[in-house]
């Protein structure tokens, strides 16, 4: 039940919101479970699947038309940016079993992050704290801090050049 009024919500409520409404929101999400930190900015095309299953750091940016498909945990960090069309997959199935078993593992977006336009995350992976990755990209491997990554599967390709971003 709760699920089909989550989806009911986010349909209406949530996703005919201005653009404005980040408050309005926030206070939606965590109405049904998610943790949202302080100054959280929410689209209103967003998509999350299950709220209660995400937690959202402090003054981190969803953009339009993201996916945050949380059938596991999704753990978005202080600061971080998931961009337009991403697509936070915390779920698959397990193609070694003929009735293809659906499973779950936790994705952590680390603080200062930012994933670019059209990015794929697979189920399991970490981004490190202040990881670039470029648009397009695919992730099916856990990334490294403060790099820059690209590519399908994504890989680091140089160091992020602002050492300062993660200082604290």
């Amino acid at each position: 039940m709760t699920v089909q009024l989550w989806w009911f919500v986010q349909s209406t409520l949530f996703s005919c919101s201005p653009q404005f409404m980040y408050g309005w929101r926030r206070w939606l999400l965590r109405l049904f479970g998610a943790k949202i930190g302080e100054g959280v900015l929410v689209r209103p095309s967003v998509k999350v699947t299950y709220p209660w299953k995400v937690t959202i750091g402090n003054h981190a940016w969803i953009g339009d038309d993201a996916v945050l498909y949380s059938l596991g945990e999704i753990e978005i960090g202080d600061n971080a940016v998931v961009s337009q069309r991403s697509y936070l997959c915390a779920a698959s199935h397990d193609y070694t079993q003929p009735d293809f078993p659906i499973y779950d593992k936790k994705i952590c977006i680390g603080a200062q992050a930012w994933l670019a336009t059209d990015v794929f995350v697979a189920p399991g992976v970490t981004i490190g704290v202040g990881a670039v990755v470029g648009a397009r990209s695919s992730v099916f491997h856990d990334l490294p801090p403060m790099m820059v990554c690209v590519g399908s599967p994504a890989k680091p390709i140089k160091s992020r050049t602002n050492g300062e971003a993660c200082a604290s």
